[in-house]
């Protein structure tokens, strides 16, 4: 992979002279804060992919918080398995009650029944379990915080102090490769300067449940060490020990300052003396100031209390740290970039760019809701756990034409721990072969699902929405043998479960009045929930879409993989149901027919996630290559859209983006209502007349957490820069063509990375790298035709459409032509 960047970005600035320095544009984007920011929310986010650490700054001491995707209470409640029933005996009883019923709930058995499956998912484990905070403290009248300055470029964040009167930083990065935290204090010129701090500190999660055992403290004031290991036990209360099937996990959180500690005293606020707890101590050294904390997890009978390997933090101990995750960061930030002709959009590529890098990596647990940023009850809404009906799914939009594939590995590593308890739950709750990959998930030990309840838990959409990444995957990259290892396993028992579900008599037969295979019984995501008589529950729009995206593509990979007199009775099954496919669902509205989200709906219904547009994207069955008579059915669908916000940010705007009708002054204004001060964004409420009322906090998901799904946010921006999604690539489908902009080795389906270049009015230049070979196809972006650069030498091409076949590592070069 690093040859192939290099080779592309050289390719670039040979056939280019705005050649995008994504290093160098990174560093143009420093995150500024200018006065203190105690909050945790206003706090600087670093992290390394595991650990997550958020640097606030108060007037009297700075005090880091930490988090790992790898911690979690990993408690689980399995309660009431013998009360579920099967999906088969559930749904004769939802089908008995009357289809003129107000509603389900009105009738006693299916009351008791949601009541009763929704209990596991009630109870407050598991969850993201918060690693506890680093404080240093000083005295305000010798020393004044001004605030802190991030550079997303290189993951060092400078905290701006005066030290009697003279200007002076404490430097904070993690360590990209082990879970460290480096600290040092310098002047302007990263000369260190003597320890400025009182004292140190470490202080376990506030809110740490009363049923956990209690945390151990050690210390060591010889060696400058202070350490509390907390252990996160596997039983749920009042289990018997017996009853464990997995061993109890543990963390520790140790710092060590390059100087002798001491226990300190002060006075409390009555006026007494008070010594110092177990976990604080005065620093007495007035040496140059070094420290490194540190967080080691895993089991608990691995991990002791008391902490041995962190050695004496030092200025070459700190360098060698710095200049190790800095190379890092220059791989990372070398794989692609943009150069725009719009500050606030550029902001946003890099930031979030820089916030998914810390934030997830292979090898660790994938990050849940709100990554691995945690204190006190943030980040443990809705467990922080994987909801696989979009939220799980976002994030990992960014990877593919960012060029930076490795980190959906953490997304293809949790459907892969997620296969066998949804193989078991597709055999053992509906009775059929494959995989039902569940609306909840929690990366720890699980036999069933999280949330058997009749209503999200039956969205038939989220067993082909999780496996679509991995084919996603190999169509960016054409890695034959991650198809063949890691993907194909999982779309194919998504596929089984698909044809059993779609072949049961319930759904097909003289009943529905045609031919067809339905999907019968489904939920729309987010949206009415079980209706009497099933009314809203069939033939979703995202069902059919997702699932006609994954059977093709499964039929694809059985050609590709080769495998196909193996798969003989399934391809035979999928093709029968792709040829007895329901119709997308339709209304009539003010603006004409528009697409809805489930047959029967009426236009203009409010809607949480963008159900209407569901087939433009994640289906990919509709955008710039439909028809004009799909397109302008498309097209009156996003003018007719209505959304409640919090779950659209990235979302919808991807849509419009796919449709060219993006307004990107509008998106801009919407990413600026959702900004933080940190500067991720979260999920804001944008309308009432759906599950939102006039007294509804429009804010009121910002305080949850650090919202990981909008690290999406560039992907919008990249598919206004290129779009490949059917084969095809196309430049600058939704970006003004007489505002400059530029961006290198974006990523296209086929593995081709692309540099291109545009300003006033017109493309100025094409530069793409075919990695493994194979037909090139772009939408010729001149109208006077195209100069076609290969190594077999020029042509000019003034079809609409250039096809070429490629060889691995070839490179092709467009030019106008006159």
């Amino acid at each position: 992979m690093q040859i192939t960047i290099l080779l592309s970005v050289v390719a670039f600035a040979a056939g280019e002279e705005k050649r995008v320095d994504p290093l160098a544009m990174a560093a143009r984007h420093p995150i500024v804060r200018e006065r203190p920011g105690p909050d945790f929310f206003e706090g600087a986010l670093l992290g390394n992919g595991g650990l997550g650490a958020v640097v606030t700054t108060r007037p009297d001491a700075v005090v880091v918080h930490f988090g790992h995707n790898n911690v979690w209470d990993i408690r689980v409640s399995e309660e009431n398995r013998e009360k579920l029933g099967t999906f088969q005996e559930v749904f004769k009883k939802v089908k008995a009650i009357p289809e003129d019923a107000r509603d389900l709930e009105s009738d006693p058995w299916y009351r008791e029944y949601i009541q009763m499956t929704q209990e596991n998912y009630g109870k407050p484990y598991p969850r993201p379990f918060p690693c506890g905070s680093l404080l240093l403290g000083f005295d305000r009248w010798k020393v004044e915080l001004l605030g802190y300055r991030l550079d997303i470029a290189t993951g060092l964040c400078r905290v701006q102090l005066l030290i009697d009167g003279d200007a002076a930083q404490l430097q904070l990065f993690t360590d990209m490769e082990s879970d460290q935290l480096w600290i040092r204090l310098t002047d302007a010129e990263n000369r260190l300067v003597p320890n400025c701090f009182e004292r140190v500190r470490l202080i376990p999660d506030p809110d740490t449940p009363k049923n956990l055992p209690d945390y151990e403290a050690s210390g060591d004031l010889e060696r400058g060490m202070l350490s509390f290991r907390q252990v996160l036990p596997s039983l749920a209360p009042g289990k018997n020990a017996s009853a464990a099937r997995v061993p109890d996990r543990a963390f520790r959180l140790s710092v060590r300052v390059n100087g002798k500690l001491a226990v300190g005293e002060r006075l409390n606020w009555e006026g007494r003396p008070e010594r110092m707890g177990a976990l604080e101590r005065a620093i007495e050294s007035q040496a140059p100031f070094v420290a490194c904390v540190q967080l080691d997890e895993g089991l608990a009978a691995d991990l002791d209390a008391r902490v041995e390997a962190l050695a004496m933090p030092d200025e070459a101990g700190f360098n060698f740290a710095s200049a190790r995750s800095q190379m890092q960061w220059r791989e990372y930030w070398a794989r692609s970039g943009v150069a725009l002709d719009d500050p606030f959009l550029e902001q946003v590529w890099y930031w979030n760019h820089y916030f998914f890098h810390c934030a997830a990596k292979a090898g660790v647990n994938c990050p849940g809701l709100f990554a691995n940023w945690s204190y006190r009850g943030i980040g443990t809404a809705w467990h922080g756990d994987y909801h696989m009906n979009y939220n799980t799914q976002q994030p990992f939009w960014l990877p593919f034409s960012s060029n930076r594939v490795e980190l959906n590995l953490p997304y293809v590593e949790l459907i892969e721990r997620l296969l066998p308890m949804s193989k078991q739950w597709a055999r053992e709750y509906y009775g059929l072969r494959g995989a039902y990959f569940p609306h909840s998930a929690y990366p720890v030990e699980m036999t069933m699902s999280p949330y058997p309840v009749p209503t999200w838990g039956w969205e038939i959409c989220e067993t082909p929405w999780s496996v679509q990444g991995l084919w996603w995957h190999y169509l960016y990259t054409m890695d034959k043998e991650f198809l063949r290892t890691r993907a194909f396993t999982p779309m194919r028992e998504a596929v089984l479960f698909l044809v059993d579900y779609m072949k049961r008599p319930e759904a097909r037969g003289p009943q529905w009045g045609d031919d067809k295979y339905h999907v019968f019984p489904t939920v729309p995501p987010e949206l009415y929930g079980l209706r009497p008589g099933f009314k809203y529950n069939y033939d979703c729009l995202v069902d059919l879409t997702l699932i006609k995206f994954v059977m093709k593509a499964y039929l694809e990979a059985t050609r590709v993989l080769e495998v196909e007199d193996g798969e003989a009775e399934t391809i035979r099954d999928v093709r029968d149901i792709l040829a007895h496919f329901p119709e997308y669902p339709t209304a009539e509205s003010a603006e004409g027919t528009v697409f809805v989200s489930v047959p029967g709906e009426r236009a203009g219904v409010v809607y949480n996630v963008p159900n209407s547009l569901m087939t433009v994207f994640p289906g990919e069955d509709h955008g710039l290559h439909s028809t004009q008579g799909v397109f302008e059915v498309l097209a009156n669908t996003y003018r007719n859209n209505q959304n409640e916000g919090g779950n659209d940010l990235v979302f919808l705007n991807l849509q419009a983006a796919r449709l060219g009708l993006l307004d990107l002054e509008r998106f801009k204004r919407q990413v600026n209502y959702c900004l933080v001060e940190n500067g991720t964004c979260t999920d804001m409420v944008l309308q009432v007349h759906g599950r939102y009322s006039d007294t509804t906090a429009f804010d009121f998901m910002r305080p949850m957490g650090v919202w990981f799904e909008n690290f999406g946010l560039p992907v919008v921006i990249n598919e206004c820069l290129l779009q490949s999604y059917n084969g095809t690539i196309r430049l600058f489908p939704n970006w003004p063509l007489e505002r400059p902009a530029a961006f290198s080795t974006l990523r296209a389906v086929g593995a081709f990375l692309v540099n291109a270049s545009c300003s006033g009015g017109a493309v100025e230049r094409v530069v793409i790298l075919s990695e493994v070979g194979g037909t090139l196809r772009v939408v010729n972006p001149w109208k006077t035709g195209a100069r076609v650069f290969t190594p077999a030498g020029e042509v000019t091409n003034r079809e609409p459409l250039i096809a070429i076949d490629t060889l691995p590592g070839e490179t092709v070069t467009l030019l106008p032509s006159p």
